[in-house]
């Protein structure tokens, strides 16, 4: 009931009271006025209209004022917050299908990426700078999001590339395509959990599947052959896809340098990834040793040493300073002589304090002037200056030194130790790196690109660090199952076959993830210039008769033959199942969400 200024009104009168102050400028005291409107309503049985034009703002006060006098069945009364703009809310359904759309609209983003043939992106950021890439990690973690829900999505893809290294647009295609299914099932009226709890059913059995289809492939650190084909299959889908046999092999070579096959480790960072602008991609080469973006600080001092015992430095090669701040006065030509005897007779000492314990190259994290660098140049001891933190520790795990942090620990036995320490240089230009191989620690190796831009380079070294990635995870785990979406396939005829015999809700459900799980297959027929339905439909009818179960999939490279086994189409087993755990639980997430509160701009931002 709205019970004031005298009138009764039964509760369903309000609805009228609300539409006329809507379509009426009435002040925030004019509640008779809205009352005497309803009475002459009553009476006459006609709606004045008012003209469009006079709706006001203060309508909302108009209707505050008459939210004071409802209540509802119990006879409590309701609280109306005003909120002035300062937050916003979506609820129930609503929510749940803008969550959804939002996903959708960055999995679609990244969907034409998918596969050998997909397309890459340009970013542009704020500053200026350019990337290329079909990398679903690096496009989504550059987009400028603001969507909350489409942050989860960036995340999910984030996670998959920190655990895995490969296949993080597939797991965003796939959850994509999951919560598309369920926005259908919401429209159907089934409940976001119950679909949540469908999926998650459909998820084991689709794990469990692709146990089943998995193989398991043989290699050793002499035969290389499965290991190279595994990263070929990563790489075709690069920017390196024309040198992939050199990519391939660089990837294979660089972790079994580094693994321990007995306790199936790998330890990444023992490889480093550098780059140098100019040349060819295949003009990129492994080292087994590292290579340092610098030379030697004096253009006399040779550029090779062999035998080398390296000094590895974090101290400033300058005579000792108060930590404290301080002034010298230096009033005569005397003093200032005094001052310069003092200061070479300190690198004297320091260059003589290096010099006894054996070394004959100097690393050094700091710089030092031109008077040292000329001591050093005097006492045939080559050194660098201003190498990076990262390098450092990089070329003291290498050479089995010790990083000193100040010259009086310096000792023999903390020197590291290398075959050669040469400098590199290229083509016409001076620029010159600094490459130590032959080093005591031989699992250390740097793999170094060339590209005839910065974007090709750094888009190699995402595509390299793909197929490192792969290559580890076989040798942690060597079951695999075949790419060109035949395993999605697979799955998805055991998830129908087992929603056959589920009974309730959850069978839309797992039959929703099966559709789902067709879209990965379907992306790849779509970026290849195929028929999507007609390609999928036709390898599901040939799996579902027993032939090829796991095997067949989709012909990206139109080769006449489905069969992945044949084309060494493979994927590691733990990469595909992290895509449906990873995927599945987020939807999971989303659909769980059915109330967003956002606290400031009273913008729309959805």
């Amino acid at each position: 009931m709205l019970e004031g200024h005298g009138h009764n009104i039964d509760t369903r009168t309000y609805l009228d009271l609300a539409i006329f102050s809507l379509k009426s400028s009435v002040s925030k005291g004019g509640i008779v006025e809205g009352v005497v409107w309803w009475q002459s309503r009553q009476q006459v049985g006609t709606e004045e209209r008012p003209q469009e034009e006079e709706v006001q703002t203060n309508a909302v006060s108009w209707l505050l004022v008459a939210a004071q006098f409802t209540k509802d069945e119990s006879g409590r009364p309701f609280i109306i917050v005003r909120d002035q703009g300062r937050k916003q809310r979506l609820h129930g359904t609503d929510a749940v299908k803008s969550h959804i759309l939002a996903a959708r609209t960055i999995a679609n983003i990244v969907k034409t990426s998918l596969g050998p043939r997909g397309l890459d992106k340009i970013l542009i950021s704020p500053d200026g700078d350019i990337t290329v890439t079909n990398d679903g990690a690096t496009i989504m973690g550059q987009m400028e999001i603001s969507n909350h829900i489409a942050k989860l999505l960036v995340s999910l893809s984030q996670s998959q590339d920190a655990e895995i290294g490969d296949g993080t647009t597939g797991v965003v295609v796939l959850a994509g395509a999951l919560l598309e299914q369920a926005a259908e099932l919401i429209d159907k009226g089934i409940h976001p959990i119950r679909i949540a709890d469908g999926y998650d059913e459909a998820c084991e059995v689709a794990v469990k599947e692709l146990d089943e289809i998995s193989d398991t492939i043989s290699f050793t650190k002499t035969d290389r052959t499965n290991l190279t084909r595994v990263a070929k299959t990563s790489l075709g889908s690069k920017i390196v896809s024309k040198a992939h046999d050199q990519f391939a092999n660089m990837a294979v070579e660089a972790v079994l340098s580094v693994a321990d096959l007995e306790r199936k480790d790998v330890d990444f960072e023992l490889i480093k990834v550098d780059g140098k602008v100019g040349g060819a991609l295949e003009d990129s080469l492994l080292v087994h040793g590292v290579i340092v973006d610098k030379d030697f600080s004096h253009p006399q001092m040779p550029s090779e040493v062999r035998d080398a015992k390296l000094a590895i430095l974090t101290c400033a090669f300058e005579p000792p300073k108060p930590k404290t701040k301080h002034k010298l006065d230096i009033t005569s030509v005397a003093e200032f002589r005094e001052l310069q005897k003092y200061e070479a007779a300190k690198f004297a000492e320091m260059i003589k304090q290096i010099k006894d314990t054996g070394a004959n190259v100097v690393i050094c994290q700091w710089g030092f002037d031109d008077e040292a660098n000329h001591l050093l140049l005097t006492n045939e001891l080559p050194a660098v200056r201003w190498v990076g933190g990262p390098e450092i520790e990089l070329i003291a795990i290498a050479t089995q030194g010790r990083i000193v942090p100040r010259f009086e620990d310096l000792s023999a036995a903390k020197l590291g130790h290398a075959g050669v320490v040469r400098e590199m240089s290229f083509g016409t230009t001076r620029e010159k790196m600094l490459v130590i191989e032959e080093c005591a620690n031989s699992r250390a190796v740097t793999c170094f690109l060339r590209g005839s831009n910065k974007m090709i380079i750094d888009e190699a070294k995402r595509s390299l660090h793909d197929a490192l990635c792969v290559v580890r995870n076989l040798v942690k785990d060597n079951r695999i199952v075949y790419g060109g979406g035949a395993a999605e396939i697979a799955c998805s005829l055991a998830v129908e076959r087992a929603a056959l015999g589920r009974e309730g809700l959850e069978q839309y459900s797992m039959r929703g993830f099966a559709e789902a799980l067709d879209a990965v297959p379907m992306a790849l027929a779509a970026n290849s210039g195929l028929s999507p339905l007609e390609a999928v439909a036709e390898l599901k009818a040939r799996q579902g008769r027993g032939e090829g179960r796991g095997v067949l999939g989709v012909d990206c490279m139109q080769t006449g033959s489905n069969d992945m086994k044949k084309h060494f189409v493979i994927d590691p087993l733990i990469s595909k199942r992290q895509q449906l755990l990873l995927a599945t639980q987020l939807c999971r997430m989303v659909l769980k969400v059915n109330n967003v509160i956002i606290a400031g701009s009273g913008e729309q931002d959805y």
